[in-house]
């Protein structure tokens, strides 16, 4: 129940940020780069507090948390982090809701996968039939509605599904997820930084720009990852790239919700086969009765 938890409130929070970015940039209150260098500033900052809260309280182990972090946290997760981001910014500018949504997650999928294959990770029909299902059920929500993309978003997007796959599944080693995540930040800015001094003659932010983007950085992505890499760890790659199909599902109901975005049949039926992809791969394989000979 724990590690159930766990996965929805992150897979909340992703959802959340979702409809934050989109909200921001829909409006055009903030131009998408200022967005990720406040959203990847807030998130580091609130992480480090964090970070120092966890230290006070067992300063004993600072010295040996540092270690594993380091040793987990490869410089390649933070390019990643930093690509995932700026480009998921860039490509909402061409792509609309729908499109962006099935270009995203459908990279993801497919990166997690390979990563899964390539590690070895066994895997169960159950968890194969399930990947199926929750795939068609994102389909089915979101293909009749996208109409002819723009080639430059669709490839900004495909690249940034790509890079948040990598993200996750190079996570999956990290003992101190906390501290961990955090660095991932802090390094991020290095490259955000320069691009928005390079791009500031171009910027545009209004005071909701701001706040969207800062509870974006510091609530629904730091945060929301640290839950997530606490959970990740006690799920196989399969697993994990399956949970997180929920995301654009949960974001569509938060869109009814907070953008007066209409309920539809579509979005049941889709919801329905997405949640039963999910619920097949965390069921267990029944114990026959008897042995065959």
């Amino acid at each position: 129940m724990k590690l159930i938890f766990l996965v929805a409130l992150s897979l909340v929070a992703f959802a959340a940020n979702s409809i934050l970015c989109r909200m921001a940039l829909r409006e055009a209150v903030i131009d998408a780069t200022s967005f990720t260098t406040l959203r990847l500033a807030s998130g580091a900052l609130a992480l480090w507090l964090i970070e120092l809260l966890l230290r006070e309280r067992n300063p004993s182990t600072a010295t040996s948390d540092d270690a594993m972090a380091d040793e987990a946290t490869p410089w390649a997760m933070s390019v990643a982090l930093f690509a995932y981001a700026i480009l998921f910014s860039i490509a909402y500018n061409w792509l609309n809701a729908a499109t962006g949504a099935l270009a995203l997650f459908g990279s993801v999928q497919v990166t997690m996968l390979i990563f899964s294959r390539f590690r070895g990770e066994p895997t169960q029909w159950m968890q194969w039939v399930g990947f199926g299902l929750s795939n068609a059920g994102l389909v089915y929500l979101f293909l009749p509605n996208v109409e002819a993309p723009n080639p430059v978003g669709l490839l900004l997007m495909c690249l940034s599904g790509m890079a948040w796959g990598v993200y996750s599944a190079l996570g999956r080693g990290a003992r101190k997820p906390i501290i961990a995540t955090s660095r991932n930040f802090r390094r991020s800015l290095i490259l955000a930084i320069p691009l928005s001094l390079c791009m500031f003659g171009m910027a545009k932010f209004e005071i909701q720009g701001l706040l969207l983007a800062a509870v974006s950085g510091s609530i629904t992505s730091g945060i929301g990852y640290v839950i997530w890499y606490r959970a990740l760890p006690n799920l196989s790659t399969l697993q994990a790239s399956i949970a997180q199909l929920l995301v654009p599902i949960i974001a569509a109901l938060g869109g009814i919700l907070f953008l007066k975005e209409e309920m539809t049949s579509r979005l049941i039926i889709a919801g329905l086969l997405i949640l039963g992809g999910i619920a097949l791969p965390f069921a267990r394989r029944p114990k026959l009765a008897f042995k065959l000979s």
